[in-house]
């Protein structure tokens, strides 16, 4: 994978970010769009539905949001990092088909307040396919921003689990995963302070 090339994914991401998130210096969703060859990013509170979201027609049935429900996945048992879940939050019975059918997904941008005021406000992400997540590893983004719940990652982390899952391509997550440590680097040495130099 050249690292200068767009990352060439098949399931298409729809980033929504909340208007004070795009603000935030170490947000990670821009990064995140501009690696993939598929991918939007839009910033708004509430849209009519996935279609305007997206900016073109597109079936919801085959759509996917990550979830920002009560669902624990790590009490599920399957082993799994990417849980697609029923309105209960209970898993589906037939994950692989869930999963593998896939055209899109979307990721809601900005702090844990935030992205739950952009799930109330569209409620159009009802009809999408509930995801969620069980990562192996915590955050690495909580080297230089506090994620509130174990499981709850970075959006670029997010969509390299997601899309790494998906379509069974590891080095998505690669690629993604390094832009992010590259990321927290460069933020580290912004934040140290400069050194006194002894004569």
């Amino acid at each position: 994978m050249n690292p200068s090339e767009p990352i060439d994914n098949r399931v298409f991401l729809l980033i929504l970010q909340h208007p004070r998130e795009k603000r935030e210096a170490l947000a990670t969703a821009a990064l995140t769009a501009a690696m993939l060859r598929r991918a939007a990013l839009v910033v708004g509170l509430s849209w009519a539905n996935l279609g305007r979201a997206l900016g073109r027609p597109a079936d919801p049935r085959r759509w996917g949001v990550l979830y920002l429900g009560s669902a624990r996945p790590r009490t599920f048992a399957l082993e799994r990092d990417v849980v697609a879940v029923d309105r209960y939050g209970k898993p589906e019975t037939n994950q692989p088909t869930m999963l593998r059918d896939l055209d899109g997904a979307v990721l809601l941008d900005g702090s844990w307040s935030e992205a739950k005021a952009l799930w109330w406000r569209n409620p159009w992400l009802l009809k999408l396919r509930r995801l969620v997540l069980d990562p192996q590893r915590p955050s690495h983004y909580n080297r230089i921003r506090r994620e509130p719940r174990r499981e709850a990652l970075s959006t670029i982390e997010a969509a390299a689990l997601l899309l790494a899952r998906v379509e069974g391509r590891p080095e998505i997550a690669l690629g993604l995963n390094t832009a992010l440590d590259a990321l927290i680097a460069e933020a580290r040495n912004h934040a140290q302070p400069p050194r006194s130099e002894t004569l």
